[in-house]
């Protein structure tokens, strides 16, 4: 195809850079392809209603069309009572093993062509039965080694092989003396003992049909002219030198040998490479199985049998041979070009190749010519298309590729591509047109014209159709025309060309530092030409900004500023601002470090811990913009409310600091601490807690504190104190000693209280005088030893009650609710007395309306109010103190 451009008019215009681009319209193949083709089958036939099901499916438009051979002859299907189609599928009922047997092949057609299937194999699985004829006994003597034949029937499918002794079903055992091939079906007996004298039956069994048949029986009968003396191995299962073994498959080698001793049969690889773990050995090493063969398991095997008499071997070569795969690609192409088609197969050996179009063997001649598997076709016209087939063959198989030839032949067409309406090129830069008409064959005549472009050193025209444009100016707009021709036509396409100033930005972002919380405008500003439209957009750290999603955030102007609010650590980085535009794309950035407090310093460990202190180490975190400072330790116990602030060493911890003592901690306590670190902006958050440790225990260091007593009852001393808190006890085994004596005494008597939550004691003895002063201190200890004591107090014994009544006790009315009651003091008693306490009541009777009213002091009188009117009432005056009241006789 050749073809020309033309530019018709020069416009005045300013744009950007643009490319013109466009590709041929897709060719659609359409011939058949084979989706599923016939497999190997073989079955048995149970019923006359069983039926065979060959595959074969094909796609391509129109739907293809089937035909079925047998043995290389069409099926004729017509009046075929027996086999039908489905679909592609050929389905044979009433299956005859004699007329059905044979290589079936499956082909596919349609308007575009014809395409063969891979070959299938039906067989029928069956097993004949013996002959029914006697069997001659096997004479030998006691040592000797024999071989039992089984002499299979004729058979179609997989066989294995049993044998009985004498009774059914009685079979023989495999051990190192007997084996039973399943190649050849014959028992293997290596040394013959008196006890295998008796009828062998060989008993054959087919794995498809299921079906099972018996052979006559063979007698082994042992000579009478003595036992066969020790011989060396003798190898009785033979195998070919070489075996082929296809990739992937399982591989069974059978070995085994008579003799006297019983021989040991061994393998091994002659290069002297080890057997993978993949492989196994059966039977006594009778079988050597190797699954999944592949290339490196190639080579020469060795089976060794071996006596004290000496040993015998046999070698074997195996080979992998790879089943053949070749794939091949379907070629649109016009009329007069040339195909080459290579069709390579791997298999081995290397297989041999032929080549049919639409199911019918090609022929090297003339135009087409076929060497070492590949076609060529010179000069194609429109008859070369169709369905082609590589046929690659070797002796383990034979397989089909396929692919179709599709020849074109067609008049210029720019309707899927045609260039652009408008295109737009920045000056100073470089433009390419490119016309891509969709034309078969290419045109073979130029179309001159008058206004045709001028190529010059900025213009040039290439063969493909490219129009390029170096170093565009604003005289290079306009409207270009692209014209194609060949032999079936003539056609064009045209597009306006528009040179633009280029775009500069006036005013970008430049990089800054911000604190936390703060907000900003990143500005984008630029000078675009007129003509153009400018699109902006926003990425950070190299993922663009989501303005929806991110809209607490960010915001983007019109104009293509970028706001972010509310600023946090994580929107520190690199902001780009991009512009787009119809011919260029510009950008331009910044960096924004954000500064905020450091983040929270890791790895917080208690390295060292003693009684009262805790040696700590950690590691910073981010410092976020803003050097660190400083440090505070805090620390909590499940006596402490939340989190506090502990004393360290050094006091003050600077920026550069990651390892502190924090002092002043009670022993035996469990702390768990965490560390803050601190910058010019503020403080961070805190580190995880360390794991938690309990200090070292101590002997208290505190003691009980509010130490008093007194009172009690006769011949008591009690004393008190506020306990000891269970975060300052230092230990276990924790308890409180109790000193005391008489004032002015100097020995101390204690008692010792095991209890921490106990917070009296009260010594109780005859001999101590009422009201006596005591000395009194209460220290602490625990299993680590004994504590401080408190101060000492002073309290006094229990007291005795007044034993003297008040006398001229009286009462006279003041009102309907008040009297008033009189006494005489009490003036001598060896008790002491701290007041009198009025008792009054209506009625003995009932003791729920006794009253009393006390005071303290030497009074001779007190007020009773709160009476009922016109109301007798009794009452009694008494003596108190400390240890109780005194009598107190009744007066009305």
């Amino acid at each position: 195809m050749t073809l020309l451009w033309k530019r018709l008019v020069v416009l005045s215009v300013i744009g950007c850079l643009a490319v013109s681009s466009a590709h041929a319209e897709d060719t659609k193949f359409l011939g058949p392809s084979w989706k599923k083709e016939p497999e190997d089958l073989i079955l048995p036939i149970h019923s006359p209603e069983q039926e065979a099901i060959l595959t074969c499916e094909a796609s391509g438009v129109p739907s293809p069309q089937y035909r079925w051979s047998l043995n290389g002859t069409l099926i004729d299907l017509h009046g075929d009572e027996r086999r039908r189609l489905s679909g592609g599928n050929l389905i044979i009922t009433s299956l005859e093993r004699d007329q059905d047997s044979g290589v079936y092949q499956c082909t596919a057609s349609n308007t575009q062509g014809t395409i063969l299937s891979q070959r299938a194999t039906l067989q029928f699985a069956y097993l004949e039965s013996f002959k029914m004829q006697t069997r001659s006994a096997v004479n030998v003597r006691e040592g000797q080694g024999v071989v039992l034949l089984c002499g299979t029937p004729l058979h179609s499918g997989e066989l294995t092989f049993t044998w009985v002794f004498n009774e059914y079903p009685h079979f023989v055992q495999q051990d190192s003396r007997r084996f039973i091939s399943q190649e050849t079906g014959n028992l293997y007996i290596a040394k013959v003992e008196p006890s295998d004298v008796g009828n062998y039956t060989c008993v054959v069994n087919n794995t498809i049909t299921k079906e099972r048949v018996f052979s006559s029986p063979t007698p082994l009968v042992l000579r009478n002219d003595g036992a066969m003396g020790e011989y060396e191995p003798k190898i009785e299962l033979h195998f070919p030198d070489t075996i082929p073994a296809a990739k992937g498959s399982t591989l069974k080698l059978e070995c085994f040998a008579l003799g006297n001793p019983v021989p040991k049969i061994s393998w091994r690889r002659t290069s002297d490479v080890s057997f993978p773990n993949k492989v196994k050995l059966k039977n006594s090493n009778a079988i050597l199985e190797i699954p999944s063969f592949q290339q490196e398991d190639t080579g020469t095997y060795e089976c060794i049998a071996e006596n004290s008499r000496g040993k015998n071997a046999l070698f074997i070569h195996l080979e992998v041979f790879y089943r053949m795969q070749t794939t091949m690609t379907d070629k649109s192409l016009s009329i007069e070009e040339n195909l080459f088609w290579e069709c390579k197969a791997n298999g081995k050996p290397k297989p041999s190749y032929s080549w049919l179009k639409n199911g019918e063997t090609l022929i090297s001649e003339g135009r087409v010519q076929i060497e070492n598997g590949a076609l060529s076709i010179s000069s194609l016209n429109l008859s070369d298309g169709g369905m082609y087939q590589c046929v690659a063959e070797n002796k383990h198989g034979i397989i089909y590729s396929s692919a179709e030839l599709m020849v074109l032949a067609s008049a210029p067409s720019f309707s899927q591509n045609p260039l652009s309406r408008v295109l737009k090129a920045r000056s100073g830069c470089d433009v390419s047109l490119d016309c891509r008409p969709h034309a078969s064959p290419r045109a073979i005549s130029l179309l001159c014209d008058a206004n045709k472009l001028s190529i010059n050193f900025r213009i040039s025209l290439f063969p493909n159709g490219t129009l390029k444009i170096a170093n565009v100016t604003k005289r290079d707009g306009g409207t270009y025309t692209c014209i194609a021709k060949n032999q079936f036509g003539t056609a064009s396409t045209t597009g306006r060309l528009i040179i633009t100033e280029p775009t500069r930005i006036s005013q970008g972002p430049s990089s800054t530092e911000i604190t936390v919380g703060e907000s900003i405008v990143l500005p984008c500003q630029v000078t675009a030409d007129p003509a153009l439209d400018v699109a902006f957009s926003w990425a950070f750290n190299g993922q663009p900004i989501d303005f929806h999603q991110d809209a607490d955030h960010f915001e983007r102007s019109f104009s293509g500023d970028l706001m972010i609010r509310n600023i946090q650590l994580n929107h520190g980085g690199k902001y780009v601002c991009l512009i787009d535009t119809d011919v260029e794309s510009l950008s331009t950035d910044a960096i924004l470090v954000v500064k905020g407090p450091p983040s929270p310093p890791d790895l917080v460990v208690v390295e060292e811990v003693t009684d009262s202190t805790a040696q700590l180490s950690w590691s910073p975190g981010q410092d976020n913009g803003s050097p660190i400072t400083g440090y505070v330790i805090q620390a909590r116990t499940p006596f402490t409310v939340g989190w506090q602030a502990v004393d360290t060493v050094p006091e003050v911890i600077n920026g550069n600091t990651l390892t502190a003592t924090v002092v002043g901690l009670n022993a035996w306590v469990e702390y768990e601490f965490r560390v803050l670190a601190s910058n010019s902006v503020g403080m961070g958050e805190p580190s995880p807690p360390s794991t938690k440790i309990r200090t070292e225990d101590a002997m208290p260091d505190t003691a009980p504190t509010d130490v008093g007593g007194g009172g009690g009852t006769k011949s008591e001393l009690v004393i008190t104190w506020e306990p000891v808190p269970e975060e300052l006890q230092n230990g276990e085994g924790f308890g409180y000693i109790i000193a005391f004596r008489p004032v002015g005494m100097v020995t101390w008597t204690r008692a010792v209280i095991s209890a921490p939550s106990v917070t009296r004691y009260v010594f109780r003895n005859d001999t101590i005088p009422p009201f006596s002063p005591f000395n009194i201190k209460v220290g602490a200890f625990n299993n680590r030893g004994e504590g401080p004591f408190s101060s000492i107090a002073t309290v006094f014994s229990a007291e005795e009650v007044p034993r003297v009544a008040p006398e001229r006790v009286s009462a006279k009315s003041l009102s309907a609710a008040d009297i008033e009651v009189t006494w005489e003091l009490i003036a001598s008693t060896p008790e002491r007395v701290l007041g009198y306490e009025v008792v009054y009541w209506e009625d003995d009777t009932k003791p729920d309306t006794v009253g009393k009213v006390r005071i303290t002091g030497n009074y001779t009188a007190v007020n009773v109010s709160g009476l009922q009117g016109n109301t007798q009432y009794y009452l009694a005056v008494c003596a108190f103190n400390t240890a109780g009241t005194g009598p107190h006789p009744l007066r009305m």
